[in-house]
Formats: structure tokens, C-alpha cells, sequence
């Protein structure tokens, strides 16, 4: 639940906010006032994968010499998969940029919303408690139940003497399954139906007949998806720092495990904003609401050799905090501000005139 702190003089602003939730203030020293943090930027990674399982089938032996299936291993295996890799900035709270609104008697009082981490998100908007996380979750779907091709094997099939001979004749029944779609979809079977859904029941019928009986040739495949996350915090830009390693027999592995293969991140700071000289004042110290103005920077992710990511991203490290003048939230007007929580910058000032 994300929280709103706000001076007890807030009560005797608007009837707007009267449905607000109001939570008391914080004082500092003899100061009365709301504690806030803008947050910092933290490059976030996440990595999408796949656990793959291999069951060889009971005549993987034979799957080369009856359907011309190649490089069917017998053997049993675990391996891991990468399918793809997302990339975007993130807002932590920056512990060096914490600031204090001291509220004076000639201003009012502003209506501070908050996120949970205590970063600036509005001020003098109404409060709306995100509901959101009390939605329960649709229901994940149910795994689907594996086909048994035994359950297709004939009384022939199954009364075989070998190994050899059951093969061949699961391959001869696959082949009369094959046949069978020919047929039908030519027209040229003795029961083809005239409906278009019974005709589809019927080949979905034989493909699962089908499919059931080849992986008892070529094996079968599971795939479980895993998506693992990375973050890194960018002090100053960086030329190809390993972000990540990747291993097929591991997944996903610490960045000094040499057991995977490395991939590369470079972080450039595109001078996207004028950083003004420093003139000896602390930022703490000045008035106002402060907030940021976030630098972009070109992010590039490779595996040493193909780019997996390229793209322009905020990143509040490489710009600067200004500052709201007190002046604009004097008794004559209501100023309402909007901020992205993800960097601390200003996405909309609104003013209302005071009557």
C-alpha cells in the first residue's frame, strides 16, 4: 500500500481532499514538515530461459531405420536454453538524495503522495489506494495430461517377441496413420464426413495418434520456463563489464563463475542534459521541492559477438535535481504536481487558481 505523509495543516486546505487518508507529519528538530527521497537509477536485466528435459524413447535405437529420424540420442539429458533478454531502468530510493519539506505559515501546506519506498510520486493530488494487489490472480491453467501410446498400440503390436519387431510395427502403424490423412483430406476415405467439424475432430484424432506414437522413436522434450533477474547500478558509464553468465548444463550463474559464457554491457552518458557548474551551496540547503532531471544514456548488450539489446534509457546518475520555488504553492493557487516515481522527474504541473 503506497502511503501519503502530510502536515496536519493539509486539514485546512481544500474540501478536495477530504476523502484523502492522512497520516501525521514528521518533524525535524523544531521544524514540522515531510521526509522524501528521490530515487537513483538501477539497470535492470531480465532474463528469460528454459529448463529443457530429453526422455529418449523405447525404440530410439530404431528411430533411424524405420522414419529416417537423425541424431536421436539415447541418452538422457538436462540443458538449459536462453530465449531472450529484457532490458529498462529502474528508480531505487538514493540514500544521498533525502530531503526535507519544511512547511511555513505563509504556504500551504502541501499533500505529499509517496511511494511505499518513500520516493516523491504527487503533490496536492487526491489520493486513490491502488487496489490492484488485492485482485486475485487468474487461476494459472491446468497442465494438460500426456498422451499414453500404449493406449494405441494393437493387440499385434503388443504381443511382438522383440523390441526390433515392436518398432517396426509401431512405425508401420504411424505410416497407416499418415495414409489415413492423406485420404481424408483428398476426399478419397470410405467414411469421409461431409461436416467440416467432424472432419477436423477426426485429424486432430489421428495427428495426437500420430504425434504419441513418433516420440516413442524421437523422445520427448519438456520445457520449463524460468526468467532470472539482474540489476546493476551505474556510478559512471561503462565499456563492455560482464552483466551476466550464461551456462547450458546451469542457466543463469554468478558473474565470476567461469562455467558460463559471459555477456557484455556498455553504458554511454549521451550529455542529454547541461550539468551546471558546482557554485558552492549544498542542494540540501536550498528551498523548494526537489526533484530530478534524468540524463539518457545508450545501452548496449551483447554475448561478445551479436547485439541481444540497443536502445536509449533514463538514468537519473548521469543528471541533475532542480527545484520547485516555494512561491508556487502560496495561498492563491493550488499547484498540482505529478512525478515518475521510476526517476523523479516532473511529467505534469497543473495550477488552480485560488478564489
Amino acid at each position: 500500500m503506497k502511503k501519503l505523509i502530510m502536515a496536519a495543516g493539509v486539514l485546512m486546505a481544500t474540501s478536495a481532499y477530504a476523502q484523502t487518508e492522512v497520516l501525521t507529519g514528521v518533524t525535524r528538530g523544531k521544524d514540522y514538515g515531510v521526509v522524501y527521497s528521490l530515487p537513483k537509477t538501477q539497470i535492470e536485466l531480465e532474463i528469460k530461459t528454459s529448463k529443457v528435459s530429453y526422455t529418449p524413447g523405447e525404440f530410439c535405437k530404431y528411430a533411424d531405420r524405420y522414419l529416417r529420424l537423425n541424431n536421436v540420442s539415447p541418452t538422457p539429458e538436462t540443458y538449459w536454453e536462453l530465449t531472450g533478454v529484457k532490458v529498462k531502468s529502474v528508480g531505487i530510493p538514493d540514500s544521498e538524495a533525502t530531503y526535507f519539506v519544511k512547511l511555513k505559515d505563509k504556504t500551504v501546506a502541501p499533500l505529499m503522495e509517496l511511494t511505499e519506498n518513500g520516493m516523491v510520486k504527487s503533490i496536492n493530488v487526491p489520493y486513490s489506494p491502488d487496489h490492484s494487489a488485492k485482485k486475485s490472480a487468474p487461476a494459472a491453467p491446468a497442465p494438460s495430461k500426456s498422451t499414453n501410446p500404449r493406449d494405441f498400440l494393437t493387440e499385434e503390436i503388443l504381443m511382438a517377441n522383440s523390441t526390433a519387431k515392436m518398432a517396426e510395427l509401431v512405425a508401420k502403424e504411424i505410416y497407416n496413420i499418415r495414409e489415413s490423412k492423406n485420404a481424408l483430406l483428398r476426399g478419397q476415405a470410405d467414411n469421409t464426413p461431409s461436416d467440416g467439424a467432424q472432419l477436423k475432430i477426426m485429424l486432430d484424432n489421428l495427428n495426437m495418434q500420430e504425434d504419441a506414437m513418433t516420440k516413442m522413436f524421437s523422445g520427448v522434450r519438456s520445457k520449463e520456463e524460468k526468467t532470472f533477474t539482474v540489476r546493476l547500478t551505474p556510478d559512471k558509464e561503462l565499456s563492455n563489464e560482464v552483466a551476466f553468465r550464461f551456462s547450458k548444463k546451469l542457466g543463469v550463474v554468478a558473474n565470476h563463475d567461469l562455467a558460463g559464457t559471459p555477456f557484455y554491457i556498455s553504458l554511454k552518458d549521451l550529455k542529454s542534459v547541461n550539468i551546471p557548474q558546482e557554485d558552492g551551496k549544498k542542494k540540501k540547503d536550498l528551498d523548494g521541492i526537489a526533484y530530478n532531471v534524468p540524463g539518457q544514456a545508450l545501452v548496449i548488450l551483447t554475448d561478445g559477438k551479436r547485439k541481444l539489446y540497443e536502445g536509449e534509457l533514463p538514468v537519473t546518475q548521469f543528471g541533475v535535481v532542480e527545484y520547485l520555488a516555494p512561491v508556487l504553492f502560496n495561498k492563491n493557487n493550488t499547484i498540482k504536481v505529478y512525478f515518475d516515481p521510476n526517476t523523479g522527474g516532473l511529467i505534469k504541473v497543473d495550477r488552480e487558481e485560488g478564489k
